[in-house]
């Protein structure tokens, strides 16, 4: 926690230097990069604890090679201990099936055909990391910013800890989000469409964006999307029937760092205060969509999250489908959340002690959006100065 907190800081420090400076030599830049590979490095090469979620991504691409459904195949079935290996044994909620859509379910499949260990799913996500990257730079030539802001991505504490570290697939969905950014705004529509329905086929998060697309794309574009994840999800069927897995069960028992669904959770159904989550994402999304009429990282980065600030459960590894639109001011306040939800983290010491799973202590919520309501009151302050006051 302690090395966090100074990663953290450093980062901080770092993004400040970054928005304050109009440019930087390309050899800090490529410093940079070289200096987030090593990082990655020393994550990939450090042991995974035993309830990883990637064993998980394991075990679900196992059974689709060995001919099962893993949302109808429950891991703790007794008829199916024997195709276990060592690591799918130490998959978590074993009475569950699986929860990933379909788009993460090929993935799975795909890495696991080459090699089948979290190890090389771990490497699989680094490289998804390094796409970003390389798209992200692209991106930034694209928008007159400057290469150097390519490191507010790079240098973020949270991608070596859940990309190289924990492997979890977001990582993956970041990347098709941001080829779909990127392709909307060089006005490639077919390719936006479908690499947004390859983003909310890995995970469900990005479909609130569904107003950033409202008339930069084609009818005929949304309806080759819907193709693309209709087939996606062709081989999962089951009775006729799309399948969900245990995203029912997540929004109904799971409960994690999520502040506005705790409050309002004994009196609303979860159902209900997932919807509004959902309906806040999506208005945010067609408030920023109609103030600007130039596409900006701030419109994918706001409205996803709005969205997490009101989900059941507000996990770090969620964080990551925002990184790669924190590149301009606008967006400082979700990068020091990014930060500040390092508190989390403890949880899973405690639980090594014994505590309940998802036992937050009563100060990390308070410290974590305590953080974010200072910064604002911090920008909102320093904004409100007129220019002669300046200096006072």
């Amino acid at each position: 926690m302690a090395t966090l907190t100074l990663a953290g800081i450093a980062y901080l420090l770092a993004i400040r230097e970054f928005f304050a400076n109009p440019t930087f030599p390309r050899r800090v830049v490529i410093l940079g990069l070289v200096l987030a590979a090593v990082w990655h490095v020393e994550f990939l090469r450090a042991p995974l604890a035993t309830d990883e979620d990637i064993y998980r991504y394991v075990w679900d691409g196992r059974l689709q090679r060995l001919g099962y459904n893993p949302y109808v195949v429950i891991p703790s079935d007794p008829a199916v201990i024997g195709l276990h290996t060592p690591e799918t044994r130490k998959l978590n909620n074993p009475d569950l099936p699986s929860p990933y859509p379909a788009g993460a379910q090929l993935v799975f499949r795909a890495v696991t055909a080459i090699h089948e260990s979290a190890f090389a799913l771990r490497v699989a996500f680094v490289l998804c990391d390094l796409a970003i990257a390389l798209l992200l730079l692209d991106v930034l030539r694209n928008r007159r910013q400057e290469a150097h802001l390519v490191l507010a991505y790079a240098w973020n504490p949270l991608l070596a800890i859940e990309v190289a570290g924990s492997g979890h697939i977001d990582i993956v969905g970041a990347l098709f989000l941001l080829a779909s950014a990127a392709a909307l705004r060089r006005r490639w529509r077919a390719t936006a469409a479908v690499g947004f329905g390859l983003a909310v086929a890995v995970k469900f998060l990005p479909i609130i964006l569904l107003p950033v697309y409202w008339k930069w794309i084609r009818v005929r574009d949304a309806a080759l999307a819907a193709i693309v994840v209709g087939l996606l999800y062709l081989p999962f069927l089951s009775h006729g029937r799309i399948p969900i897995g245990s995203v029912g069960t997540y929004v109904q028992s799971w409960r994690f760092n999520g502040p506005m669904f705790a409050a309002l959770d004994h009196v609303a159904t979860p159902q209900l205060l997932a919807g509004l989550a959902v309906l806040a994402g999506l208005a945010t999304a067609a408030w920023l969509r109609n103030s600007s009429s130039e596409w900006s990282p701030a419109m994918f980065a706001w409205p996803m999250a709005v969205s997490l600030l009101c989900a059941p459960a507000v996990f770090p590894w969620y964080l990551l489908w925002l990184l790669p639109f924190l590149t301009t001011p606008s967006t400082l306040l979700i990068i020091v959340w990014t930060v500040s939800i390092t508190p989390t983290y403890i949880v899973w010491h405690l639980r090594t002690l014994g505590h309940p799973w998802g036992s937050l202590p009563g100060w990390v919520m308070p410290l974590e959006y305590g953080c974010v309501a200072i910064a604002a009151a911090i920008i909102w302050l320093y904004r409100g100065k007129k220019p002669g006051q300046a200096g006072a």
